[in-house]
């Protein structure tokens, strides 16, 4: 997987039509391909009414039965203004529920059933996005992004 490109001076060879063109850095590579990624899992899970965003924050809930916001914000690497604007949502939508935690400034969340029923409604849209992503790497690119992208999340909590 390519995600550095150093550039000098103006783009040579670059043609109109290639809608996507060299980006001097590993972060403006990985956040485009974040954001298409992102496109495909949404197109899919819009069908079921949620966003990939969402659809994770539930599935996380799912397999720790319950956090508070600061576990979920470490575990996603995700900023606390975002992830308190997602569980607003998630929580309108009736599919968490948020209790006090130890003291009057902690909150824990978990699923409610009907955040359980959404997962359920979602997980075919999700695995459907899933074989979109499987299908066009190839089984060789699925393996090498799966890799590349754990060795780059590990590396880069440590930098």
């Amino acid at each position: 997987m390519y995600i550095h490109t150093v550039m000098h001076g103006p783009i040579r060879n670059f043609h109109r039509a290639n809608r996507l063109f060299p980006l001097p850095c590993a972060c403006q590579n990985l956040r485009r391909l974040t954001r298409l990624v992102t496109r495909i899992y949404d197109q899919e899970l819009r069908k079921a009414d949620i966003e990939i965003t969402q659809f994770g924050l539930l599935t996380a809930l799912d397999i720790v039965s319950e956090a508070n916001q600061k576990t979920l914000s470490a575990g996603f690497a995700m900023d606390s203004t975002t992830l308190t604007r997602t569980l607003a949502l998630l929580r309108r939508q009736g599919w968490i529920h948020v209790r006090s935690g130890k003291d009057r400034r902690e909150r824990v969340f978990r699923l409610t059933e009907a955040g359980k029923r959404q997962i359920a409604a979602a997980q075919p849209h999700w695995e459907a996005a899933e074989r979109r992503l499987r299908k066009t790497l190839g089984p060789s690119g699925w393996k090498q992004m799966q890799t590349t992208v754990a060795q780059a999340t590990n590396a880069t909590t440590e930098a």
